[in-house]
Order: C-alpha cells, then sequence, then structure tokens
C-alpha cells in the first residue's frame, strides 16, 4: 500500500502532499528538514491520509489533490468533521 498524506506546517499554516509507503515516517523526514520545501516550515503535523494499492493509484491521487478542485475537496472534508 502507498500512502498519499497532506501535512500543514505549525509555523505558517501551508500545506504540502506527497506519497510514501510510511505515511509517519516520511513525517519525522519532514520534520527533521530531511526535505528541501519542508525544512523551511517546521513543523509539521499529518492532516490527512489516504491508502492507494500502488505507487501509479497515488500519483493520480496527489496529483489531483494539488490542483484547486483537489485542494478546495480537501478543504471542505476537512472542515466537515
Amino acid at each position: 500500500m502507498v500512502f498519499v498524506y497532506v501535512i500543514e506546517s505549525l509555523l505558517d499554516q501551508s500545506w504540502y502532499t506527497g506519497m510514501a509507503l510510511n505515511a509517519e515516517l516520511r513525517l519525522k523526514e519532514h520534520n527533521a528538514g530531511k526535505s528541501k520545501y519542508t525544512k523551511g516550515h517546521l513543523p509539521w503535523k499529518i492532516i490527512y491520509t489516504e491508502e492507494h494499492p500502488d505507487w501509479a493509484a497515488a500519483r493520480v491521487r496527489e496529483k489531483y489533490l494539488k490542483t484547486s478542485h483537489g485542494k478546495q475537496w480537501l478543504k471542505n472534508k476537512l472542515n466537515s468533521k
């Protein structure tokens, strides 16, 4: 299984969307400054994850969540909780 995840910066509330086999481990890597973009916005927390059967399916979903429609869909989903 491959996870698509969205993390939010506790510094400036920016979002980062990515893919990983282990979302929790990847969050630790982001918070350790091991990603070029995210190291400037530390610390991060996971706000959303989805499981997908393979990298190809996860990549399609990741690309969608990075679009304006995908971001709006996610905001609506998170606000409805």
